[in-house]
């Protein structure tokens, strides 16, 4: 069974800094796009960041610029560096990565979301 935990999240002032990690885990053959997802209260779940294996990224608008997406290819890991955050990115980021998985193929998984508080 394939995992996503993700870490590092908490409070954080404005313009300061915060890195999350997301490791996955379990019966991989391969792991394809992985990416931060996030979802503000009261608000739907948006995109905030993609990588592809090759490491060809792609920013939401609202994120370009502040938070770099890296991937540990050997340790299946992405990491969002999130600089200067604002007191809009308060939300729940969740990791998602589209892996192969030995027994199931293809599939899409989600990480259980952690929890970032910016304060003013």
């Amino acid at each position: 069974q394939v995992q996503l935990v993700e870490s590092g999240g908490g409070l954080v002032q404005a313009g300061g800094s915060l890195r999350l990690s997301c490791a996955a885990s379990g019966s991989i053959f391969s792991i394809n796009p992985m990416g931060w997802y996030r979802q503000a209260p009261g608000k739907q779940r948006e995109l905030g960041v993609h990588i592809t294996r090759g490491g060809i990224t792609n920013y939401a608008d609202s994120v370009q610029g502040r938070f770099t997406i890296s991937r540990d290819t050997a340790k299946n890991t992405v990491y969002l560096q999130m600089n200067s955050p604002k007191t809009e990115d308060t939300a729940v980021y969740y990791c998602n990565a589209e892996i192969v998985d030995y027994g199931l193929g293809l599939r899409h998984y989600w990480g259980q979301g952690t929890h970032v508080t910016v304060s003013s």
